[in-house]
């Protein structure tokens, strides 16, 4: 099939996906829950191909780790899927309802989106996330993931629509595209593409803007900050810092650059320095940072690079208002912490970051679908329209307005026979 037809195929399953009912999707979710167990080996081994060629490719170190989709990680995305499925269905849910007259109700309901166009990186646990969510929350879904996972995404897609097409969804909902040159082609098909979603660098986010009519809901850079404020207290300092920059390294939300106000620099410095060298992150800092401890130098790149790699930058600012402004200039409005035990501090900083995941006095790896209790993500939104942050069901939703009359016209309220009343209805809608 071209790309044409795919995306074409994927419209039309989307009209009757979104009318399923959620016995239906958990059905549909359950059994490639069982598929994916059953498959196990197969799953495992084509992955094996894929990591075995990036090796010889000479594949950067965190792109192998997120390539790697071994027992572990399979398991992991199998009790994704079954969390996703105990969540609530977000598709009919009445988010206004208003009597405009009596017997003229107004109601506006959440409805899928449509269909959704994601491009990931080479993340074979995202496709299944992705996939699955896309099910759950009733789009049609086509998918172009890394070249470099090519054999475990096939399997994968192909396991997920051999499952939920014999539990009655509709045939061509999913769709896995593979060539750089179909990715082009999508960018064009407005007509039957209602969504792009990039997870990717700015730059890509960019070009896609650039080069497509289709909404845009962007994934760009994991530049993401830890403050520590002069009251921090030094026990959480340490686990929190390491866990921020090296549980996952190569996640987008791993800590990028640490911020330490002036006048705690001397005492918290020596720690984080420290507690990360000890975990092999490479350390570069600013002059004031190395007149403290022995690190290389950051350049003005640094502040603005997402390393995926054990790598940290470190700055010395004169206190909260530098920590917030530099955070909103390098910063990629993803995920930013600060660590300090004066709680207007916190408020503050949580009110002038301009980030879609503001933490305090935790780790910046909490920014997750499945850790905020979504089932998974299709992405992290740092763009400002319809879904910021970690993208569950609610982001793949919209909503319809459905009036419910009696023979009403515009004319009777023109004329005066009727008045609008506008009152809230503390009700769902019936249809």
């Amino acid at each position: 099939m071209t790309i044409i037809e795919r995306a074409k195929a994927a419209k039309r399953a989307s009209i009757r996906l979104a009318a399923l009912d959620s016995a239906t999707k958990d059905k549909a979710l359950e059994a490639i829950a069982i598929r994916l167990e059953e498959r196990k080996s197969e799953i495992i081994a084509a992955n094996d191909k894929d990591y075995a060629r990036s090796i010889e490719e000479k594949l950067d170190g965190p792109l192998l780790k997120r390539l790697r989709f071994d027992e572990e990680k399979l398991s992991g995305v199998i009790d994704g899927i079954r969390s996703l499925k105990k969540l609530a269905d977000p598709v009919g849910q009445t988010k206004l309802a208003t009597q405009l007259d009596n017997g003229l109700d107004l109601y506006r309901v959440s409805c899928p989106i449509g269909v959704i166009g994601i491009i990931f990186e080479s993340r074979p646990d995202a496709l299944v996330q992705i996939s699955t969510l896309c099910l759950k929350s009733g789009n049609s879904v086509l998918l172009k993931g890394g070249s470099e996972a090519a054999n475990t995404n096939r399997i994968l897609a192909d396991i997920i629509r051999e499952a939920s097409v014999e539990a009655g969804l509709p045939e061509g909902w999913i769709q896995l595209i593979e060539t750089r040159s179909d990715v082009n082609e999508m960018f064009k098909l407005s007509d039957d593409i209602d969504l792009l979603i990039p997870r990717g660098s700015n730059a890509f986010v960019k070009y896609i803007m650039d080069n497509s009519n289709i909404p845009v809901l962007g994934h760009a850079d994991g530049v993401c900050h830890i403050y520590l404020h002069e009251d921090a207290d030094e026990t959480k300092i340490e686990p929190i810092i390491v866990d921020a920059k090296t549980q996952y390294v190569a996640a987008c939300n791993t800590v990028e650059t640490l911020l330490v106000n002036e006048s705690a620099a001397k005492r918290f410095l020596p720690i984080v320095k420290a507690a990360l060298e000890a975990k092999q992150v490479e350390l570069v800092g600013c002059e004031k940072t190395r007149a403290i401890i022995d690190i290389g130098e950051a350049t003005e790149e640094d502040w603005s690079t997402e390393y995926v790699d054990y790598k940290l930058s470190i700055k010395v600012v004169s206190g909260l208002d530098e920590a917030i402004d530099h955070i909103n200039t390098y910063g990629s409005s993803h995920t930013d912490a600060i660590i300090t035990e004066d709680e207007e501090v916190a408020r503050k900083f949580m009110a002038l970051v301009d980030s879609a995941n503001v933490f305090w006095n935790c780790s910046t790896r909490f920014s997750d679908g499945f850790r905020y209790g979504f089932g998974a993500e299709v992405g992290i939104s740092t763009s400002k329209i319809h879904a910021r942050g970690p993208v569950g069901l609610d982001g793949l939703m919209i909503y319809k307005y459905k009036l419910i009359g009696h023979g009403q016209t515009v004319n009777d309220f023109n004329s005066g026979k009727l008045t609008y009343k506008h009152t809230a209805l503390g009700q769902n809608c019936p249809l």
